[in-house]
């Protein structure tokens, strides 16, 4: 049985594609939060792209590592989130590190929403016994 977490790369096989979708079998990183991955039959990713030199506003350069096993540096398009099937999925591949997950949660964030949520900094001063800002 294959055990699937956030941050792993797979190789995913992405046919049939129709128009600008990406193609054939290739790796993708799985983004979608670990407690709902045991709870629907299909996971949500980002491709994976070899061609560096092509980088658009958004995608996420990912060095080749031992950690993360990709062939060559990498872009994640962030702008081709897709869910697919887990019987789609083919074979581990390796993981994403944690600075790069945070970066590339930022990306989602800025291309989904137009702008990046980070949590508000408050000092134990300012807040009072329930935790509501004073």
């Amino acid at each position: 049985m294959k055990t699937f977490q956030r941050g792993q790369f797979w190789l995913v096989n992405f046919e049939p594609s129709i128009g600008h979708e990406y193609k054939k079998v290739r790796p993708a990183l799985i983004i979608q939060q670990n407690r709902y991955i045991s709870t629907t039959k299909l996971l949500t990713v980002i491709p994976v792209s070899s061609q560096t030199v092509k980088q658009t506003e958004l995608d996420v350069l990912v060095k080749s590592d031992t950690h993360n096993r990709l062939m060559k540096d990498s872009l994640l398009k962030t702008k081709q989130i897709s869910s697919f099937d887990k019987r789609r999925f083919i074979k581990y591949i390796g993981i994403l590190d944690e600075h790069t997950i945070h970066f590339l949660d930022e990306q989602i964030q800025q291309f989904l929403f137009g702008k990046v949520f980070r949590e508000p900094e408050i000092s134990e001063e300012s807040t009072d016994e329930i935790g509501h800002s004073t």
